[in-house]
Parts: structure tokens; sequence; C-alpha cells
């Protein structure tokens, strides 16, 4: 048997946090995301197609750099369990026990985190996800075709070529929370909050107040701790501040991805060219809403 997986990673709007359970436990927590055309991609082989002829055989690669903060980890753990379960994933209840599975396998694991890029990779799409108690709800963001297009050519995703370990920054972030700090709770509710604004503002293509929420997010989260930005990512604000909207680092920050939205297509060029001469590395991309994809072979 051969199982074949793949997963989009995402960029995170608002609401990056939020979807912790110290978080949503006691507030109810929102994130909007998008999932992006970057995959993690699996193959379980079995049997006779494995390459000894017997057993079990997993593999997995992806076409991202280490530490990127697009949820490239968590989009592994659900191609993992979609490939152990070598099941179709044909309905939108599949796709909700396969994020939510490998959450719980995280949680197991003793990895602090929340939910939003497991949510991402399985459902696809773009999406304001709200997270309670008794659940994950998933919200569809609608966007004409059109505007979709035109938001993807606005966009530029810069990797810093600095990885970082977000388990580190979550530490930090949830022991200050949990002494009731007034600044990280504060800033947490402002982000929370915040990703109702944006779906409504990408559902009217009010391009620059997602761009300015994009921009609240970042200075929410130095709020939260001071190692999500560094000279580099500050700098990086700098150079670029005149051709966008606004901006933020994807995922808990300190390092990976920083995701611009350009106030159009002439300045996304400059951006683009400011950032190749500061010899960054560019990601293009654009929204997939394919979610988790399985293929099985007996």
């Amino acid at each position: 048997m051969r199982v074949t997986c793949q997963a989009p990673v995402r960029v995170d709007f608002a609401g990056a946090w939020t979807d912790v359970v110290f978080f949503y436990e006691p507030f109810g927590g929102a994130t909007l995301n998008a999932a992006i055309a970057h995959y993690v991609y699996g193959e379980l082989l079995v049997g006779k197609d494995a390459p000894s002829g017997e057993g079990v055989h997993i593999r997995y690669h992806t076409d991202l750099p280490t530490g990127s903060g697009l949820g490239t980890s968590a989009a592994m753990n659900v191609v993992w369990l979609a490939l152990v379960k070598a099941e179709p994933v044909t309905t939108q209840e599949a796709r909700q026990a396969i994020a939510e599975g490998s959450y719980q396998a995280e949680k197991i694991l003793g990895i602090v985190g929340g939910k939003q890029d497991q949510y991402a990779a399985a459902f696809g799409g773009i999406n304001l996800f709200e997270f309670r108690n008794d659940g994950v709800t998933v919200n569809p963001v609608r966007i004409p075709p059109a505007k979709l297009t035109e938001l993807e050519r606005l966009f530029v995703l810069c990797y810093t070529g600095a990885s970082r370990l977000s388990s580190r920054i979550h530490e930090n972030v949830w022991g200050r929370f949990g002494r009731g700090n007034r600044e990280v709770i504060d800033a947490l509710l402002t982000m929370r909050d915040s990703a109702y604004e944006c779906k409504a503002a990408l559902e009217k293509g009010n391009w620059q107040q997602v761009g300015e929420i994009l921009s609240l997010q970042f200075d929410c989260s130095k709020k939260l701790d001071t190692s999500t930005t560094n000279e580099t990512i500050e700098g990086l604000f700098e150079l670029v501040r005149d051709e966008i909207f606004g901006g933020k680092p994807c995922g808990a920050g300190g390092g990976g991805c920083v995701l611009f939205l350009c106030k159009d297509e002439k300045a996304k060029w400059k951006v683009e060219q400011k950032l190749l001469e500061a010899k960054f590395t560019l990601l293009p991309f654009r929204f997939d809403f394919n979610g988790l994809t399985v293929k099985i072979e007996p």
C-alpha cells in the first residue's frame, strides 16, 4: 500500500496567540489566517511497496526553510496523522478530526502552542477560526475571485534567514500571562478582537485597513515579549516602510518570515528589489483552498 499526502502551511493575519488554551479557556480566542501553496509532503509505504519490501516506511519533505514561522511543524503533524489513518478526507468533520488529533499529539509531547496552524493545514483557504472550550468554529472569509487575485499580487513574503524556536517565546509569554501581566492580557485581547475586524476588511477589499491590522499585530506581539522582534526585523520594516500598508512577522516572530502588504503593484516591485538587494529571500505564494489532500493506492 502507498499513501501520499500534502498539507499547506499558512500566513497569519490576526489573532495569533489567542488560539492557545491558556488564553481561549478564560477569554475565547479568534485567529485569521490563510493557507498558502507551499506544502509539507508525506508518503507512507507498506509491505512490498516499502524500500525493503516489508514493514512500514514514512518520509516527509517540504520546500520551506527551517523555522520559517509558517506553521511547518504543525503541517507535518497533520500529514503524519493523515498517513497513519490512511483514510480519504472527504468531509469537514474528517478535517476537524485530523486537525484536533495532530494538536493533541503535540500536547502529549509537551509542545506549547496553539491550534491555528493545524486547522489551516487541514482546511486550507482563508478562515477566521474561533477557539472555545467546546470546540473550534471555522468561518471562511468570502472574497470575490478578482479581489482575491488583487490581494495575492500585493503580498510579499520574505525569509529573514534566521530560524527561531517558537516554544521558547511561548514559554516567556505564557509565563507573564499566568502571572496576570496586564500588558500581555490587553495585547492578547486586542489581537483577538482585530481578527474579526480583519475578516470584515478583507471581505470589503479594504487593503489599507488589512495592512494596518497586520502592523497592529506586530505592535501587540512586542508587548507580549521583546524577543518577538530583533534588529533584522526592525531594519526590514524601516527599509520598506514607504511602500507598504503594513506587515508583521509570521507566527511567534523573532525570525523566520515577515509578511508585507504593499500599497500597489509598483510598490511591491520596489519592495522586492530592496529586499533582494539586501540579500533576503523572497517566497512568492498563492493562496491554497484545497487544504490536506490524501491519495491511497492499495
